[in-house]
């Protein structure tokens, strides 16, 4: 974006969204010292319906005045897969964070979770501000799921790990780390001198997604959630404002939420008997390994018609989820209808909440998707993509060529683009 005009600029500061005050008007010569910055903002389990709510009013502002689409997820529609695949056009099958619990043959006795950042496990596909630090654009992580990891480097026993590389500014992950905090962060590194000041930068909010999975996607908690995430990209729009800041703000959630209940659970141990498989992970899908010299008897219990849930062999797994090569994936895969969970056994407790995971297709998975900035049409909508067309728009926004390999392309958002 160094080439955007200064008009487009201004315009970046003067469109934006009536969520903040007004400022004194600045002079074009003030504006062209700063170039746009793109903010790439995650809200963590936002279903773009949300916005209807009438609870919202910055980001409604800012899909109003701007671009406005539901996205489809990848497959699972879990958080570490489809946060993997905003920042690398990569379907989980091709990225490698295939779940946000995985085994790996080549690691036998360890276990991936959500607080790894060995670079072994996420290796297999480059994001976005890894390539823009190569290229000598700086980055800045406030939180994102892999941007604590040195990529492409190896660990050490009882060391850093060597070789690799990561935003110039980030933090690594914590709860305790408020909204606030958080959008303070971003907007101290955008108050630096230009030589040390980030031109692609990543938020995360989790407070949503949280909320979701508490009280389930209708309840009064993820109306407070919303509210307090809205405020906080309202603040985020003020401040920029205020230090007249041009931005092209791309927010995004990494999937919908769906309503759970303890009346809608499927109990492995009234299926199949546990001595016949291991399970590997469970909820709102279930994976699983054969016991050894049980292969033969557990896919054909496997196999078999259940209800409210199909199972298949890994490699036979449809087409349309772009899932099922990747070795890290076991061997059998279970999904039930959206909605329903898969447990080991059946809880005498009474519980509702909500779970994400389910069908991409299932029109409770839907994502967010708003954009707004110089760089974007107003008052714009385009139809349904998938998740994987994010990363191709995040490269053209800071000057990054588009990758040979990838799942995703900018044909789709390209009507949501200002034409130079």
């Amino acid at each position: 974006m160094k080439k955007l005009a200064a008009a487009l600029a201004l315009a970046a500061i003067t469109a934006l969204p009536a969520c903040a005050p007004q400022v004194e008007s600045v002079s074009a010569a003030t504006v062209e010292a700063r170039e746009p910055v793109t903010i790439l903002v995650s809200i963590d389990g936002f279903h773009p319906d949300y916005l209807d709510r009438g609870i919202t009013p910055a980001l409604s502002a800012l899909a109003e005045g701007g671009v406005n689409a539901e996205m489809r997820p990848s497959f699972p529609t879990k958080t570490f897969p489809n946060h993997w695949t905003l920042v690398t056009g990569l379907v989980p099958d091709h990225h490698g964070i295939t779940a946000n619990r995985m085994e790996d043959q080549g690691r036998p006795e360890e276990t991936f979770t959500m607080a790894t950042v060995d670079p072994y496990w996420w290796n297999d596909a480059k994001p976005v501000w890894v390539e823009a630090e190569e290229a000598g654009i700086r980055s800045a992580a406030m939180f994102w799921p892999g941007s604590a990891v040195p990529w492409g480097g190896t660990a050490v026993r009882f060391g850093p790990v060597m070789d690799g590389i990561l935003p110039s500014d980030w933090q690594q992950f914590s709860m305790q780390v408020s909204n606030t905090q958080r959008v303070n962060s971003v907007l101290d590194w955008l108050r630096r001198p230009a030589d040390i000041r980030p031109e692609f930068v990543t938020l995360y909010f989790d407070t949503v997604d949280t909320a979701g999975h508490d009280d389930g996607p209708e309840g009064e908690e993820i109306d407070a959630a919303l509210r307090d995430v809205d405020a906080h990209i309202a603040m985020l729009v003020e401040q920029l404002r205020a230090m007249q800041q041009p931005a092209n703000l791309v927010i995004v959630s990494d999937h919908g939420m769906a309503p759970t209940s303890s009346e809608r659970v499927i109990a492995l141990d009234e299926l199949f008997d546990s001595s016949l498989y291991r399970l590997v992970e469970a909820g709102a899908y279930a994976t699983f390994e054969p016991a050894e010299g049980k292969s033969g008897e557990f896919r054909e219990a496997i196999l078999a018609d259940h209800d409210n849930m199909t199972c298949w062999a890994k490699e036979d797994i449809p087409a349309r989820y772009n899932y099922g090569t990747h070795d890290r994936i076991p061997p059998y895969f279970c999904l039930p209808e959206t909605g329903w969970t898969i447990s080991r056994s059946r809880s005498s407790a009474t519980w509702s909440g909500g779970n994400h995971g389910y069908d991409p297709f299932s029109p409770e998975m839907k994502a967010l998707f708003i954009a707004n900035g110089p760089a974007f049409r107003s008052a714009t909508t385009v139809p349904i993509f998938d998740n994987t067309d994010v990363a191709p728009l995040l490269r053209h926004l800071v000057g990054l060529p588009q990758a040979e390999r990838a799942d995703g392309s900018l044909d789709s958002l390209k009507p949501a683009l200002v034409t130079d």
